[in-house]
């Protein structure tokens, strides 16, 4: 895959996201760029891009798949990724962020386990009309429009899910035990990210060694565990920071930071900004 200039702010990047679901058509920002978008990812976004018509080209970690309409192509954060579409290509982009991704996910986690894996799927009447669906909701003004578009998002995720389980072909002891071990790691940060465990203590907690674990968890899902441990917990600072009004410094204390300073330096490195920066620009 060669040609492609620098490109960046793709589909909703974080730092645009005035909503926590954005929907927008595949062609408002591909056609800007002769319809090839370079490769990239985004650490705080999931997203889906419905194609309806038209063709082209997927890239994930730089393995090609072909846009076969009507496909759903699923991206969760974290993964790199690139398209170069047929000029014309008509569909939708859907991009949830961290804050909506949490509410749908409660109760839940094994789902995100799931769609951690990248892919794309054939779409059926269901994936369709949900995605149009939202489309609407979004660019409407009807009441009770975001308690609407988070029951939209669920349904897509779930049927993405299922799509996926059935459909994605893997070694099915190695993915079976990998994603058993996902599962009750994830359930331990659930229960533990607060405390600031690290990977050791994690590692012991699963009754395997620290370098097993840090090979399964990035052959799963091309992360380091550390990655999984500060995601849980700068998701529930920005939950925080987004839908309560208490003082930073007792967030920081919350989740477990000894110093309001340690708690700024360690939201700054992630997120580019300042709590407080970023409390401000959500108001």
């Amino acid at each position: 895959m060669t040609g492609f200039a620098h490109f960046s702010g793709l589909f909703g990047e974080s730092t645009d996201l005035l909503d926590r679901v954005h929907c927008e058509t595949i062609a408002s920002r591909s056609a800007l760029h002769d319809w090839e978008l370079a490769p990239h990812r985004h650490d705080r976004l999931h997203q889906f891009l419905f194609v309806e018509a038209g063709a082209g080209t997927v890239f994930f970690e730089g393995e090609g798949h072909p846009l076969t309409p009507p496909c759903l192509v699923n991206v969760p954060p974290g993964t790199v990724h690139a398209f170069v579409f047929q000029p014309g290509t008509q569909g939708f982009v859907v991009t949830l962020a961290d804050e909506m991704l949490d509410f749908i996910y409660e109760g839940a986690q094994e789902i995100r386990l799931v769609l951690g894996q990248a892919a794309c799927l054939p779409a059926g009447p269901a994936m369709a009309q949900g995605v149009q669906q939202i489309w609407r909701e979004f660019n409407g003004l009807a009441p009770a429009r975001d308690l609407v578009l988070r029951g939209l998002c669920s349904a897509l995720l779930g049927q993405t899910a299922r799509a996926l389980l059935t459909q994605v072909q893997a070694p099915v002891n190695t993915a079976s035990a990998r994603h058993q071990l996902l599962q009750r790691l994830q359930a331990l940060i659930e229960s533990h990210f607060l405390a600031h465990w690290g990977v050791a203590d994690y590692a012991r907690a699963l009754a395997i060694s620290a370098t097993h674990l840090t090979r399964c968890v990035k052959a799963a899902t091309g992360q380091p565990v550390s990655h999984l441990i500060e995601a849980r917990l700068l998701r529930e600072a920005r939950r925080q920071l987004t839908f309560t009004n208490k003082r930073l410094a007792t967030i920081s204390d919350e989740l477990g930071f000894t110093d309001p300073a340690y708690f700024s330096r360690f939201f700054s490195r992630h997120m580019g900004l300042s709590p407080r920066a970023f409390r401000q620009r959500g108001g």
